[in-house]
């Protein structure tokens, strides 16, 4: 019988954690479809450039953040190592265009 009742507990704490995945997994595509509809916006109503490209760079980092920790699951234990490949992706990326834009104006 107790094995039963910490059955029951723990099916039950599961449900509540999916639960609360599933409502952030929500609400972090709703951020981002608002983010893609605000980037639209902006480029609609032909802002200048100057003001539009910094705020889209900055749109586009936050959904890349948001696809890696929620839909690429980067946030949980045990992903570690794909973590560390991607970042090690992204800086290598970073350098390599850090690089060709010195080596183009210098």
């Amino acid at each position: 019988m107790t094995d039963e009742m910490s059955s029951r507990k723990i099916n039950s704490f599961q449900k509540q954690k999916n639960k609360q995945e599933m409502q952030k997994m929500v609400v972090s595509f709703a951020l981002m479809i608002f983010f893609t509809l605000v980037a639209f916006a902006l480029v609609m109503f032909e802002v200048p450039s100057t003001y539009v490209i910094p705020i889209l760079l900055l749109l586009a980092f936050v959904q890349v953040g948001f696809q890696f920790f929620y839909f690429m699951h980067l946030k949980d234990k045990g992903h570690e190592v794909p973590a560390q490949i991607i970042y090690g992706g992204i800086f290598i990326t970073v350098m390599v265009a850090l690089t060709f834009t010195v080596i183009t104006w210098w």
